[in-house]
């Protein structure tokens, strides 16, 4: 992450766990966060809705993004795998479009293994019988997602952890020389 971002867009944000370890981090920051789920939307206004510097959208993220200006980190966890492989790519797009330059894209994802015998057992390790699998799950390698990134313009574009089907996908928006690129971890 930069080290001092004056604004953070979090998709698909849940009850709200990623925000506030990057809150913690980054107290001066201003936050977007987006998520659809009338519970999750409930939770974080409880957590974060007294708070100033944290606004929170209803948006599914199936659609395009709602205009809300440019960031200096855009971050996602566990969320962006349960949309199409066609949205998931346009959704990259648009993210490296609200992102200013040198931002930095951080997403923590559930991504696709490479064999059926991989994907049992990572189903295995975390003791979920295949039949019990989340049905709104569309993974897809993290080959291909790397790919998509270097694509469509991020730079320093890598997967800097990965535990069988759980992969850290980054990426930096170049910087036009007026703004400082920064190391996306």
């Amino acid at each position: 992450m930069p080290p001092d971002p004056k604004r953070v867009l979090d998709l698909g944000s849940g009850a709200g766990r990623l925000l506030s370890l990057v809150k913690a981090g980054h107290p001066k920051a201003q936050f977007v966060a987006l998520d659809f789920s009338p519970a999750m939307l409930d939770a974080l206004r409880r957590t974060f809705g007294r708070e100033g510097n944290v606004s929170i959208v209803s948006h599914d993220l199936a659609a395009p993004l709602p205009s809300m200006g440019s960031f200096d980190c855009v971050v996602s966890s566990f969320a962006i795998h349960h949309v199409t492989h066609e949205r998931k790519r346009r959704l990259y797009e648009e993210i490296f479009e609200v992102l200013a330059s040198g931002g930095v894209f951080c997403n923590l994802e559930h991504v696709a293994s490479p064999t059926e015998v991989l994907h049992r057992q990572f189903l295995s390790a975390l003791q979920v019988a295949p039949e019990d699998e989340d049905p709104s799950n569309k993974l897809l390698d993290v080959e291909t997602q790397l790919k998509w990134l270097s694509e469509i313009g991020f730079v320093d574009v890598d997967c800097h952890w990965k535990w069988r089907e759980l992969a850290l996908l980054t990426g930096v928006k170049p910087s036009d020389g007026i703004g400082k690129r920064y190391n996306a971890y």
